[in-house]
């Protein structure tokens, strides 16, 4: 391992110009594998309240190498960053890609710490399978992600925090490629319940190119029931991949490598329900208000995407 702390080896790893010109990709990507040492970024020392996981210092630390591979390998735009709210609770409602590696979750999160900083309280849902992954419960819950759970929203709202949900879950998220341009919450209508009981901003958060990221085969449903992965996991999907190393795989097992899709992200402005529905809208009406916006927006950038991966 090469010398010096982690934060050196990191800040040596950010894009810098060097003797007039831009340092090649295949430099920057050397330079990040170096200072990124997994024992060193993901630790072991995680308090059990995740709430209380949640670490600036390390953010702060990491942001630039989590900067410079989303650049690098997945090509990240992110639009509309300054729509969202400078302080206070606000909801985070975004369409799920990409299998249990979802590459655009990773990179939203990086450019909302790059814009607001580390400080700022920012907390995104996560399926309890991801906590139970050797590592990654240290790995993300630094970054501020929590399991998914009624509970977990609220204390994060009432804390004054802005949060990422995924309404669609799993079900969205290993929905067929061929349904990449498409908003799925599965009905599901708790996120429009919550805002309206705590009174927060909704802000729709757009993504396109996580479904690229292997070519997903379709969701598994009835494979998931009949295992009883429903009552023994919460998953009701059991979904089939095709991607690297080893072509093909199920839930993302034994590994998947994600393709290097363009992953494009687009902020809406902030919905407020009572303000366009009338001061006591009903739920369903909130969700095809907000899912249509969503829809809307996943269509324009589906127009412009003019090749899979490729953006």
């Amino acid at each position: 391992m090469a010398g010096g702390s982690l934060i050196d080896r990191v800040l040596d790893a950010t894009p810098k110009p060097v003797e007039g010109t831009l340092r090649t990709a295949g430099a920057i990507a050397g330079d990040i594998a170096g200072a990124l040492d997994p024992f060193d970024v993901i630790g072991n020392d995680v308090p059990e309240d995740p709430f209380d996981a949640r670490d600036p210092e390390h953010i702060r630390r990491t942001l630039p190498a989590l900067r410079a591979m989303n650049e690098l390998y997945f090509r990240a735009e992110v639009e509309g960053l300054d729509r969202i709210p400078a302080r206070g609770p606000v909801l985070l409602v975004g369409n799920h890609s990409g299998g249990t590696l979802i590459a655009d979750s990773f990179v939203f999160a990086e450019a909302f710490y790059a814009h607001f900083g580390p400080d700022r309280l920012f907390h995104q849902l996560a399926h309890d399978m991801v906590f139970q992954v050797p590592g990654a419960r240290a790995m993300v819950s630094r970054y501020g992600t929590v399991p998914a759970s009624p509970e977990n929203m609220q204390r994060s709202l009432r804390e004054g925090g802005a949060l990422l949900v995924y309404p669609g879950g799993d079900h969205e998220s290993f929905r067929p490629s061929w349904e990449s341009g498409k908003v799925d919450f599965a009905e599901r209508t708790g996120f429009v319940k919550l805002a309206l009981e705590l009174e927060v901003p909704i802000v729709p958060v757009v993504a396109i190119g996580g479904q690229e990221t292997a070519f997903f085969l379709g969701q598994g449903r009835g494979l998931a029931k009949r295992l009883g992965l429903d009552s023994s996991l919460r998953l009701k999907v059991l979904p089939a991949q095709i991607a690297p190393p080893w072509g093909l795989t199920f839930l993302d097992l034994p590994i998947r490598l994600p393709l290097p899709s363009k992953i494009k992200v687009s902020v809406l402005d902030p919905i407020d329900l009572q303000e366009e529905l009338g001061p006591s809208p009903d739920p369903d009406e909130g969700y095809e208000f907000v899912t249509a916006a969503m829809q809307s927006e996943l269509d324009g950038l589906s127009a412009d995407r003019r090749v899979p991966v490729v953006g």
